[in-house]
């Protein structure tokens, strides 16, 4: 996809967010995502030589080979919304196979799935594209629903199915999000002495972040905090929906917070606001990806594109996007994988 076709599906948010210039975080502070991201960062830290071969083999497949971004296809929606909710629109996903599929012919650098979903094809794929496989899941058979994440499976068993990495959810401000966290944390522990890599969707989940009408779930300052305590526990990558307001503290009244988060370091620019995010991944020693979100219809190849434009000008490390791809043909679904990887590959497109 050239530039200009990239500009044409902007719209008329091409020079809001093109032309954007980041006065809040300057980008000489980030760690940034780039070819060498492996020597330059994850080579300084405790992860050992195997983590940071695995980390690059994430880094080294795909049409974004090499070049230090990340466009990953997650399916665990057949949990975590329901098989029916996820695959009625397109039921060939119902079959495993066609998973992995989309995601080796749509060019990405990794599928993240479930333990099915990728023990049922691993000695057909494991070698082929980069296994991560998610340890835990809100199951919504529960009735009523609990929203809560609950281990499906060991890190060990992932590591025999071949995975690259592991991914896990912590729903954090939730009444199970302190026993999450010890969970998720000796998960990563483990995965890191096996040298996985370790990826959190880092996810909010409290009736109370809903304010007088406004829902601060996706608060860039809720957010990056939520990000902040998941680079603590060392997940080496942040899986993070894409900020759409700021001010969550201030208005639900809780926890501690500086003025100077909203009136230097953010404005109510998507750009910025993002950045504040990727501030709370270590400046980006820990790369954020953010999610593709619900799929809209025939508006989602524009609204792909401009999330992969926002977090790649934020400075982050690339965009996880799923039910956008899968929940169409898997020719559609391809084109929308490679017009987000475009924006990767677009040197015009820079950090703002």
């Amino acid at each position: 996809m050239s530039y200009n076709k990239i500009v044409e599906l902007l719209g008329d948010k091409a020079s809001f967010l093109l032309d954007h210039q980041c006065k809040t975080i300057d980008k000489a502070s980030l760690h940034h995502p780039g070819a060498d991201f492996v020597d330059r960062i994850v080579a300084l830290s405790n992860r050992s030589p195997q983590v940071m071969k695995n980390m690059q083999c994430l880094l080294g497949h795909g049409r974004l080979k090499d070049t230090g971004y990340l466009s990953i296809l997650p399916v665990d929606q057949g949990i975590e919304h329901t098989a029916g909710a996820s695959f009625a629109p397109n039921p060939i996903y119902f079959d495993p196979e066609n998973i992995v599929k989309l995601a080796l012919e749509g060019g990405a650098n990794a599928v993240a799935s479930t333990f099915g979903v990728l023990a049922a094809c691993s000695r057909k794929y494991a070698h082929k594209i980069p296994f991560i496989v998610k340890l835990n899941h809100n199951e919504l058979l529960t009735y009523p629903n609990k929203y809560d994440q609950i281990m499906f499976g060991s890190v060990d068993e992932a590591w025999n199915l071949g995975a690259t990495a592991v991914g896990a959810t912590i729903y954090f401000g939730s009444e199970e999000s302190n026993r999450q966290l010890v969970e998720v944390a000796q998960a990563f522990e483990r995965a890191h002495e096996l040298g996985l890599v370790t990826v959190l969707w880092c996810y909010l989940r409290n009736n109370g972040f809903n304010k007088d009408g406004i829902d601060y779930h996706a608060a860039a300052d809720l957010t990056s905090q939520a990000n902040h305590l998941g680079v603590t526990i060392q997940a080496d990558i942040i899986k993070q929906k894409l900020p759409e307001n700021n001010g969550g503290f201030k208005a639900i009244g809780f926890g501690k917070t500086s003025e100077k988060v909203y009136t230097q370091l953010t404005t109510n620019h998507p750009i910025d606001l993002t950045r504040y995010q990727v501030a709370g991944c270590y400046m980006g020693r820990s790369g954020l990806i953010n999610s593709g979100g619900a799929s809209s219809g025939e508006s989602d190849l524009a609204e792909a594109v401009a999330t992969a434009v926002v977090n790649k000008r934020a400075g982050g490390m690339g965009l996880i996007s799923g039910r956008k791809a899968f929940q169409k043909s898997m020719g559609e679904g391809i084109t929308l994988l490679n017009a987000i990887q475009d924006v990767y590959l677009e040197k015009k497109i820079t950090l703002a």
